[in-house]
């Protein structure tokens, strides 16, 4: 059958449902008990096999997943956001309701009330008297999901991702945790957390191309943000000594297994403190996260074991350099002639940029276990304050898991006049894009005072990518951005066609299984 087929007899069962004056579409139903509360309740009174408690009742709500049908017997297995439970639905207790029941599909959303019990080869069940339609699925639904070798189609029809699959949902619930804990974490240290502009007419604080957009009453082009570091050291000027954000970033870069063009930043910043009290803020903030989601300090990820516990490893950014790449950061001859043999392009890049680029080449895929790299070049850093002892060392470290850069912290630099100097330098043509256009206002508000402080951002996708170990930063986002499809239906035709059907999930049950 076509995906139009399957649907046009979905349909037909909804029209039916309605002749039979059942609202398919439900609405409010109250009182729906989690089905790990229902499984913890049963366990707690101890139901044998092939018993059902008279008096003990249960009202639940959830996606058929399942089907068995037995004459007069039917068997679904129904799935809610905390696991699967089964429904037994009999003729003799749904008499009135039974013609409607046979109307039911894969995939229908349904209420059930009724008693707790068991079958007789110990699956828990509520054997219902009373069902309740809530949803009908016009789609058939993927059988296997893992007859499903399109990734793309996943991220794509992710509502189905989710709903087929427990390990996804999984994986979303830990990033819901993971969030969670590290606020609790920010806010039990006296950081309030608050909300900067997303649309900005001066893009700043981060290396990265914006995406330009226009508002029309005021005619004025205005950009999403790369980062809120500008906005939330304006508030440090303003007295609000401790502040974070989880904000939604844009860059207007490519896709990868790491990147994706919109992405959630955390960035948080201390009055009075410096990089080094940012480790300590950072791997805390990690050991938090690993807590409230469980699973140990020691995780697996792309085939390591990556050990989390506290402290992790600190590395001076020129001893690595010079470990693995074999130059001295401040020859740049020598890390020239290295990136030729590299292969890297290296003509017409600032000095400290390429020193950068061979780092990023030589050194971090070493840097599986998590590792502080610390004291940059400081032509790399313009906001970021300078070592009391080498004007050309910024006082800045990189967190590193997987090979991968997790976190990006300073030591903030607070002197207006050093800054508005680092901006024109930056707008001269030297280094990294991370101020294009001078922000005036920013260096107003650093001249009223800007306490020194230490500031911390970390990609959220990638700390979550690596904690539940997932391939890509496109398994812990929701909503990926994706190539267009021509039409709707024509994605949900290829995403049919690489499924197995209803068949597979709806069998014959045999009387042992009662």
């Amino acid at each position: 059958m076509t995906e139009d087929k399957f649907k046009v007899e979905r349909v037909r069962k909804l029209d039916k449902l309605r002749e039979l004056g059942i609202d398919s579409y439900g609405g409010r139903f109250d009182g729906v008990e989690p089905v790990t509360h229902i499984r913890d309740r049963a366990d707690r009174l101890g139901i044998d096999a092939g018993v059902i408690l008279d008096g003990e009742r249960a009202r639940v709500a959830g996606r058929i997943v399942l089907q068995r049908v037995m004459g007069n017997l039917i068997f679904l297995t129904i799935r809610d956001v905390t696991g699967d439970l089964q429904l037994g639905l009999s003729k003799r207790a749904l008499k009135e309701q039974w013609p409607a029941i046979k109307q039911m599909d894969l995939g229908d959303l349904v209420g059930a009330d009724g008693m707790l019990g068991r079958t007789k080869t110990n699956e828990l069940t509520v054997w219902a008297d009373q069902i309740t339609f809530l949803g009908k699925c016009l789609h058939q639904p993927p059988g296997k999901w893992h007859g499903l070798t399109d990734v793309e189609l996943r991220y794509r029809h992710r509502y189905v991702d989710l709903f087929t699959n427990p390990e996804v949902r999984s994986v979303f619930k830990q990033r819901s945790r993971i969030i969670q804990a590290i606020r609790d974490y920010l806010t039990g240290l006296g950081y309030f957390e608050v909300d900067t502009p997303v649309l900005q007419p001066i893009y700043g604080g981060a290396a990265a191309r914006p995406f330009t957009t226009h508002h029309n009453a005021l005619d004025l082009d205005l950009y999403l943000r790369i980062s809120p570091e500008l906005y939330l050291k304006r508030l440090l000027v303003g007295g609000m000594e401790r502040v974070f954000e989880f904000s939604r970033s844009f860059r207007n870069e490519g896709i990868s297994t790491r990147h994706n063009p919109e992405f959630t930043m955390l960035e948080f910043y201390e009055a009075y403190a410096d990089y080094r009290v940012m480790m300590e803020r950072a791997e805390q903030m990690v050991a938090a996260a690993i807590e409230r989601i469980g699973g140990g300090f020691k995780r697996p990820f792309r085939g390591h074991e990556l050990d989390f516990t506290v402290p992790w490893a600190r590395c001076n950014y020129a001893d690595l350099l010079h470990e693995y790449a074999g130059v001295e950061m401040n020859d740049i001859a020598a890390v020239r002639a290295k990136a030729q043999t590299l292969g890297i392009d290296h003509q017409g890049l600032a000095d400290a940029v390429v020193v950068n680029k061979v780092f990023e080449e030589t050194v971090e895929p070493h840097l599986i276990q998590p590792t502080f790299v610390y004291d940059y070049p400081a032509e790399l850093c313009p906001l970021t304050h300078r070592h009391p002892d080498d004007d050309s060392i910024a006082l800045r470290f990189e967190a590193f898991a997987a090979g991968m850069e997790l976190g990006n912290a300073y030591t903030e630099l607070n002197d207006s006049q050093k800054q508005h100097e680092n901006f024109l330098h930056k707008l001269a043509g030297e280094g990294d894009e991370t101020m294009a256009v001078m922000d005036e206002d920013f260096i107003l508000a650093m001249e009223y005072g800007m306490p020194p402080a230490g500031g911390l951002g970390v990609g959220i996708d990638r700390l979550v990518m690596v904690l539940t170990n997932s391939s890509s930063i496109r398994d812990v986002i929701l909503f990926p951005l994706q190539k267009p499809v021509q039409t709707a239906e024509a994605s949900l035709d290829a995403f049919i066609s690489g499924v197995e059907t209803d068949s597979d999930e709806t069998t014959k049950a045999s009387a042992t299984d009662v």
